[in-house]
């Protein structure tokens, strides 16, 4: 899916805002050392995501662990939307990974029946989008990118 490096990407952004906005002011000290609700908050978030990437994958016919295994989840995600192996490195090419985990997005969409707009959806609001996919009614339909390009 958004693939185990965008979720790692989303939990630290988000654990590293929320670091920020309860950092203490220079020269104070606590000794409790802050709330761990931020970090359970984090956490939750990061399990829903791999539960639901499980689900699409489960339900695109691929084995549900795949989806928490760097790189390889990448090579299913690309088999399920039908575009081949190769847009893998294409995803180790800063600023190109972008327009190509868009495309992916729309592509698994697609392979799901939704239109480009919930594409868009998994590409920017992935924690929202990817349990609708996946706990939703969306059923795997086929490969949404061009069968000649297809992953064997």
């Amino acid at each position: 899916m958004k693939s185990l490096l965008k979720l790692s990407l989303t939990a630290f952004c988000l654990l590293l805002s929320i670091h920020v906005l309860v950092a203490e002011e220079p020269g104070t000290s606590s000794a409790g050392g802050g709330s761990p609700v931020p970090g359970i908050i984090g956490l939750l978030i990061a399990l829903l995501v791999i539960v639901a990437t499980w689900k699409v994958f489960t339900k695109a016919g691929q084995p549900g662990w795949a989806s928490i295994i760097p790189i390889y989840n990448l090579y299913i995600w690309c088999k399920i939307v039908g575009r081949p192996w190769w847009w893998i490195l294409l995803m180790l090419i800063p600023l190109v990974n972008f327009v190509v985990a868009i495309i992916l997005c729309i592509d698994l969409a697609k392979s799901f029946g939704k239109g480009a707009g919930f594409g868009i959806g998994l590409a920017l609001l992935g924690v929202i989008f990817l349990p609708i996919l996946g706990f939703g009614s969306a059923q795997y339909q086929a490969p949404a990118a061009a069968q000649g390009a297809a992953v064997s």
